[in-house]
């Protein structure tokens, strides 16, 4: 994939670096664990707030800012953003030019398979902004055409290559989980993904998965880089954000998705995405009435 990027692609980061001309959203064909976006905003753009997965992005034009980890970060045209999954963060443009860049998320356990089983933690970039044109190629290879499909051996490849990619420039892993740990919580993470609209308490987790609450609670931070609590509430904000980009009402996505009402799915969404959901619905509905 990489060579491929190298010296065959049409779309080179060149071509990607149009100015940008409106604020939006556009949101990639789904494939599981793996999303993909295009933004586009002048000024501030996202409130403080973290997610359940790897954000690995590259900057196309402007100048991208943010603040993460307790400091204030600048990315440049071809620069890469890597932050860790559940990482308090903010981000807007950081000129009057704007900004444009387009975003992969993934999801820690699709990466756990990348890395293998000899892991027992989480690759952390401890430097947000990275030069890495290897790992530029892969993320535009599956980046540049951002309507396009994805299928399982470009995953796979994919998800290989960012493994690599990530274990290369990190400075250390999060705290590691018992080997054993990986069916365990596996198992976990399946049934939450089963139930994910549904009510789940640390009892049903102890009895799929054979562990008590408060190891299982430890085990499921080291390998996936978040608590089952927050997976659950991810999975049910990921339901109702696609919901959202097809147009359907804030109030028939948050009831359809698990949430109480609108107002918990809005609390929620802001908490995990920088915004509300109902600023996500009109930045995704402009770049639908654009194309």
């Amino acid at each position: 994939m990489t060579g491929n990027m190298d010296n065959n692609d049409p779309l080179r980061l060149g071509r990607l670096c149009d100015p940008v001309d409106d604020a939006g959203i556009v949101p990639a064909p789904p494939f599981p664990g793996i999303d993909r976006m295009e933004a586009r905003f002048f000024g501030n753009a996202f409130s403080p707030h973290r997610h359940d997965t790897y954000a690995i992005g590259v900057t196309l034009h402007g100048i991208q800012t943010f603040t993460y980890r307790g400091a204030t970060h600048y990315s440049k045209p071809g620069n890469l953003v890597i932050l860790h999954p559940d990482e308090l963060h903010d981000g807007g443009a950081a000129t009057e030019d704007g900004l444009r860049y387009r975003m992969l998320y993934l999801e820690p356990s699709l990466l756990q398979k990348g890395l293998g089983r000899g892991w027992s933690s989480l690759p952390f970039v401890g430097d947000p902004v990275v030069d890495d044109p290897a790992l530029r190629a892969t993320l535009l290879a599956v980046l540049s055409n951002i309507d396009g499909e994805l299928d399982d051996l470009l995953v796979d490849q994919l998800v290989a290559e960012l493994a690599d990619g990530l274990t290369r420039n990190a400075c250390r892993t999060a705290p590691g989980a018992a080997k054993a740990a990986h069916n365990t919580v596996a198992l976990a993470r399946d049934y939450l993904d089963a139930h994910a609209t549904q009510t789940v308490r640390s009892r049903d987790l102890e009895a799929v998965s054979g562990m008590d609450r408060f190891s299982l609670s430890r085990q499921f931070k080291a390998l996936l880089g978040t608590s089952p609590h927050r997976y659950l509430t991810m999975r049910r904000l990921g339901r109702a954000r696609a919901m959202i980009e097809t147009g359907i009402s804030l109030a028939e996505a948050a009831a359809a998705a698990g949430f109480a009402d609108q107002s918990h799915l809005n609390r929620q969404f802001k908490k995990a995405f920088g915004m509300t959901p109902g600023r996500w619905s009109d930045l995704t509905a402009r770049s639908r009435r654009a194309a």
